[in-house]
C-alpha cells in the first residue's frame, strides 16, 4: 500500500488504504476520526484472508478538504465512486456512527447490488435529533453545542469528547491515554469546516427511508451505555426498521467500543460475514 486516493467527479481527493486479497469489507469512520479508528479491524480482517479498505470522508483524515460538499449526500455518492472505481462486488459494509449512517445512505441512494452484507455499530440512524416524532433523540441543544465546541477550541473539545467517547468516565474504566491521543491526532488532520458541517449530517438528517432500503443481512451493534449516541434512538429502532437485521447489544460498552471491546467485535463481525 502507498498513498492511494481517488478523484471524485467534483474533483475531490478521497484518501483510502487497500489491503489483502479475498471477499472485500469497506470500513466507514466516525467523527471526526479518519479511515485509522478501524486499525484493529483491518489488521484482523486482512489476516483472516479478507480485503480490507478504510477510506477517509471528505474534509476529514487525508482526504482533501472542501468548502462545500461536505453533507451526507456527497459521503455517500464519495463512497459509491470508491466501490465502483475499485469494482468492489458482494462487499460487506461496516459503519461505525457517522459511517453508519454514509452506508445506509449509500444504499439508499446507490442500491445493493454491490454489498453482501451490512454491519453498523454504535450508528446514528434513523435519527439522533429530538423531535415531536422522536422524543427518545437528542435535544438540538447538545449538537449546537458540539458546534461551538468545534468551532472555538476543537482541539481541547475533542480530547474532552474522547472520555464520553470510550467510558473513561464510567466507575472501573482504564483510561487508556494512547488511545485518547490517536482521537485526538486523527481529529486535529482534518478540516474544521468539514468537521462543523458534519455535525448536521450525524443529527439532523433522517436515515429511515435508507434504511427501509436495505436487503442484506445486517448486523447491529450498539453498547447500551453508548453516551454519544443512545440506543434508545438508534440501533433499537434501526433493528425494527432493517429487514432481516440482527441486534446484538454490548452491555455497559461504551460508543468506541470497536476499540475498547476489540476482540469481541470483531468475532462478532467474522462470524457473521462467515454465516
Amino acid at each position: 500500500m502507498t498513498q492511494n486516493f481517488i478523484e471524485t467527479k467534483d474533483g475531490t481527493r478521497i484518501f483510502y488504504k487497500d489491503w489483502g486479497m479475498g471477499q472485500p469489507i469497506v470500513f466507514s469512520h466516525g467523527w471526526p476520526l479518519s479511515g485509522d479508528a478501524w486499525d484493529a479491524q483491518m489488521l484482523f480482517f486482512g489476516q483472516q484472508g479478507y480485503r480490507v479498505i478504510a477510506h477517509d470522508r471528505r474534509g476529514h483524515g487525508r482526504s482533501d478538504q472542501p468548502w462545500n460538499g461536505n453533507n451526507m449526500d456527497q459521503y455517500a455518492d464519495d463512497l459509491a465512486e470508491l466501490i465502483e472505481k475499485l469494482d468492489l462486488k458482494d462487499a460487506v459494509l461496516i459503519g461505525h456512527s457517522t459511517g453508519g449512517g454514509e452506508v445506509s445512505h449509500y444504499i439508499g441512494r446507490h442500491g445493493n447490488a454491490r454489498v453482501a452484507k451490512v454491519v453498523l455499530v454504535g450508528a446514528v440512524p434513523p435519527l439522533m435529533l429530538k423531535t415531536a416524532s422522536n422524543p427518545e433523540g437528542t435535544p438540538i441543544e447538545v449538537f449546537d453545542g458540539i458546534r461551538k465546541g468545534t468551532a472555538g477550541d476543537r482541539s481541547q473539545f475533542f480530547r474532552d469528547l474522547t472520555i464520553p467517547f470510550y467510558g473513561f468516565n464510567r466507575e472501573g474504566a482504564k483510561v487508556n491515554e494512547g488511545l485518547r491521543e490517536a482521537f485526538w491526532l486523527q481529529g486535529m488532520v482534518g478540516s474544521i469546516k468539514g468537521h462543523y458541517d458534519c455535525v448536521h449530517e450525524f443529527s439532523e438528517v433522517d436515515y429511515t427511508e435508507d434504511l427501509k432500503k436495505i436487503e442484506r443481512p445486517t448486523l447491529v451493534i450498539h453498547g447500551d451505555d453508548d453516551q454519544i449516541v443512545p440506543i434508545a434512538a438508534s440501533a433499537q429502532k434501526t433493528a425494527k426498521i432493517v429487514r432481516n437485521a440482527t441486534l446484538k447489544v454490548y452491555p455497559g460498552a461504551p460508543h468506541g467500543l470497536a476499540q475498547t471491546e476489540a476482540d469481541k467485535f470483531n468475532a462478532d463481525v467474522l462470524a457473521f460475514i462467515k454465516s
